[in-house]
């Protein structure tokens, strides 16, 4: 059990709270001093001292329960409500008018859809690799950023499924063909293709996800319902809190719950874009039958979520005043995480280009080539700049603990790895083995609308995950107290 009693107890008397001067637009504390006390008291480098059981609880429900919601809030959902109302129109359309719509074609076939559904599920890896892996690491700094990145994990899949069901042109019969099925004509789904395993991963992925995150809120649910004053609100949570009390039964089984989750997730962040990159290198189109693809797209896709994850929590960090939660420190191990993943990123540019050159093959060479200096070129070089040139001024500590900068990086890597998949999707496609086939590929108004609107039903529903629901683990911040760690001094004291 560990310090989990020290959640589910009463606290222990509490000191005075250390002055905390808040300095810089951003409200970074600055406490030199009182922070090396804090941490030898037992507190954690990861929470800003004076924080107690009571006030984390506190400041993090009342974004739900109490504070009044930021204009920003309402102005931010108002513009992604109103690109989620774009994807209604755009699917609407597709479904009036087909695929055709879609600037789709021989031989780019596959177009936006590929694209975007290959960056939505790179998206989401970060919330995985917080949640699984760094919890088995033990890593504290992840406690205040996996809730949000589990979330938009999920939201970022439920984006990601929409390209592929809509590419088969019959959406209402994409079940019916994607999953298999016996049937009086002995039509089976082929089991040797990547597609059918995509469909496999990705569900395993979505369901995992979901499961994950959801008993990772119950104690917080408890938390919220315990606190709401609406006799709605008190249901709601209490029904979803499934009957939490905290008692030391549920906190056994939720750890037990917690690690058989993540030891089977933590294969899922490496499986599931690895079987993604098999679309692309189990074919024999140049620039896609590469074995570096694997481990080249994991990479890619943690490099991509923890840009997104940055993103996100910037902005709300400083909307909602979370700088005893979300510290520099975090900013600074995220943006380091983001630093090497886009490394391993730029090692993979390097290693497609010697590849292409020194095999002798001259496909492989063209493609290459085409890349560097056909017509798609500008969006070639400019991808490197933002995947390999900009995150270099990572290396630097004030770019990484500098919420402006690091979120402009992060911008830049956003839109590089978005480009990525363009390069390779539709300048391997464009340009294959029979210079008869080529063809130019020019995405149409339908194709944006569609991609704008995907982006519009992400961040509604993270902006409704932050006005529903704790978007901080409370009861995880709580063991970085110095509470959590403080011993009974006399004889029958209680923590």
């Amino acid at each position: 059990m560990g310090g989990r009693s020290a959640r589910v107890g009463a606290p222990i008397a509490q000191g005075p709270k250390p002055k905390a001067d808040l300095n810089s637009r951003f409200g970074v504390y600055i406490v030199p001093d009182q922070s090396q006390e804090h941490i030898a008291a037992g507190g954690s480098p990861f929470l800003a001292p004076g924080n107690t059981f009571t006030s984390i609880t506190d400041k993090i429900t009342s974004i739900v329960l109490t504070r009044r919601t930021p204009l920003v809030w309402f102005v931010g959902f108002a513009v992604a409500f109103a690109l989620l109302q774009l994807l209604m129109l755009s699917l609407t359309w597709i479904l009036f008018r087909g695929v055709g719509v879609w600037g789709i074609n021989q031989p780019v076939g596959w177009g936006f859809a590929i694209i975007n559904f290959v960056w939505w599920i790179g998206i989401g890896h970060a919330g995985t690799l917080i949640s699984a892996i760094l919890l088995l690491f033990r890593a504290q700094w992840r406690m205040s950023i996996s809730r949000a990145a589990e979330a938009m994990t999920v939201f970022a899949v439920m984006c990601a499924a929409i390209f592929p069901v809509f590419h088969t042109g019959r959406p209402w019969l994409a079940i019916y063909w994607l999953f298999p099925y016996p049937n009086v004509m002995g039509v089976w789904p082929q089991f040797r293709s990547p597609l059918i395993w995509d469909v496999f991963a990705v569900s395993t992925y979505a369901t995992v996800s979901v499961v994950f995150w959801y008993i990772g809120l119950i104690p917080d649910l408890a938390s919220m319902r315990d606190r709401a004053k609406n006799k709605l609100a008190q249901v709601a949570y209490g029904v979803f809190s499934l009957g939490w009390r905290g008692s030391a039964r549920h906190w056994q089984r939720y750890e037990l719950a917690s690690l058989i989750l993540a030891g089977l997730s933590t294969p899922l962040v490496l499986s599931v874009h690895t079987v993604v990159s098999f679309d692309f290198a189990a074919s024999l189109l140049p620039g896609w039958h590469a074995t570096i693809f694997p481990p080249y797209f994991v990479a890619g896709a943690v490099y991509a979520g923890f840009a997104m994850v940055l993103t996100l929590m910037i902005p709300f960090r400083a909307i909602y005043g979370l700088h005893d939660f979300i510290t520099e420190r975090h900013l600074n191990n995220m943006a380091k995480v983001t630093l090497v993943t886009g490394l391993i990123v730029f090692y993979g540019y390097m290693m497609e280009a010697f590849f292409g050159y020194y095999s002798a093959n001259t496909y492989e060479h063209y493609m290459i080539w085409n890349r560097q200096h056909g017509p798609y070129s500008p969006i070639y070089w400019f991808l490197i700049t933002c995947n390999g040139v900009v995150p270099q001024s990572l290396w630097s500590k004030r770019v990484r603990t500098s919420p402006v900068l690091l979120f402009a990086v992060c911008m830049f890597v956003n839109i590089g790895m978005w480009l990525e998949r363009f390069v390779i999707v539709v300048v391997s496609l464009s340009a294959d083995f029979l210079p008869s086939s080529w063809d130019m590929y020019y995405p149409t108004f339908w194709d944006w609308t569609t991609f704008a609107g995907t982006i519009g039903l992400f961040l509604t529903m993270f902006y409704v995950f932050v006005r529903l629901l704790p978007m901080i683990s409370i009861f995880e911040i709580r063991t970085l107290s110095p509470e959590a760690h403080a011993h009974p001094k006399e004889e029958g004291a209680h923590v």
